[in-house]
């Protein structure tokens, strides 16, 4: 049988860093990309292949992918689309040029790097597209609103795509964490300092709070997080499944909010959603 290839972003840390090494200890062969050349490095140097990816780099994408297909003669399995960052801050105090940034690598990198896998699985017969979303893909919360428009973006162009991909061998499938124990928080950190002018906004004293929360290196869990291993789980479901769902839910804040969607009114679920 021969062995099946997957290419995975984000894999520096958490959710990509789990998922490519348990791929690759189920048989898969990852290509694990990362942004930064001392983190393939240090990936390579725990066994795995790894390139250069940046999903704001067009022509880095598109010499990763020439890159894979040499080595695979031509070939890929699958796809995992999962690095992403956050800009944290109410929608009033974001720049318009902070959502330019955070979609180009959320929204029209995924997009990009989607239409340079598809043609190679027309041609071979088969392929998996895989994206990593998120609750907050189908759920606004408070002071989120960069991410949540690049995920609600991502899930509106994916279904549409998945509608799309009908009657072909390739599966589009989204994704749908809720809180991970990852460095997502953190990397969250000079984003927001740098597009957030937050002592000067009608809402500093709430923002005081929010940054004690975002600089909180003690551990301490959310509620119903779980680790990056969870993910990956629902992961192996979407690749190695014979008829694999088109979205898979992660965590229980996840099932609960697909819960009030369905059933609660706008107005009822805005009283249950927190403020911060």
């Amino acid at each position: 049988m021969t062995q099946k290839s997957i290419l995975i972003t984000g894999c520096s840390s958490g959710i990509g860093y789990d998922a490519a090494h348990t791929l690759a200890k189920r048989g898969w062969r990852v290509f694990a990309t990362c942004r930064k050349e001392e983190d393939c490095e240090r990936l390579r140097g725990e066994g795995l292949e790894s390139l250069l990816l940046d999903h704001s780099d067009e022509a880095g994408m598109e010499a990763a992918v020439a890159e894979i297909l040499s080595r695979t003669g031509g070939t890929l399995d699958a796809l995992f689309n999962n690095g992403a960052f956050a800009i944290p801050g109410g929608v009033e105090d974001l720049p318009t040029d902070a959502l330019r940034t955070i979609f180009e690598t959320n929204v029209f990198g995924y997009h990009h790097l989607t239409r340079l896998v598809l043609p190679v699985m027309h041609k071979q017969g088969h392929g998996r597209v895989i994206h990593n979303s998120s609750v907050l893909g189908f759920t606004a919360m408070p002071w989120r609103g960069a991410y949540v428009a690049t995920k609600f973006a991502l899930e509106g162009l994916m279904d549409t795509l998945r509608l799309e991909m009908r009657g072909t061998p390739i599966k589009v499938i989204l994704v749908e964490p809720g809180p991970i124990t990852t460095d997502f928080r953190k990397n969250a950190q000079p984003h927001f300092e740098r597009w957030v002018d937050w002592e000067n906004s009608r809402v500093s004293s709430l923002y005081a709070k929010l940054r004690v929360r975002l600089y909180d290196d003690s551990g301490k869990l959310d509620t119903f997080e779980l680790p990056a291993s969870a993910v990956t789980k629902k992961l192996i479901h979407a690749l190695e499944h014979r008829n694999p769902k088109p979205r898979y839910y992660v965590t229980t804040s996840t099932y609960i909010a697909g819960i009030m969607r369905r059933i609660l009114s706008t107005r009822m679920s805005d009283r249950i959603l927190p403020n911060g």
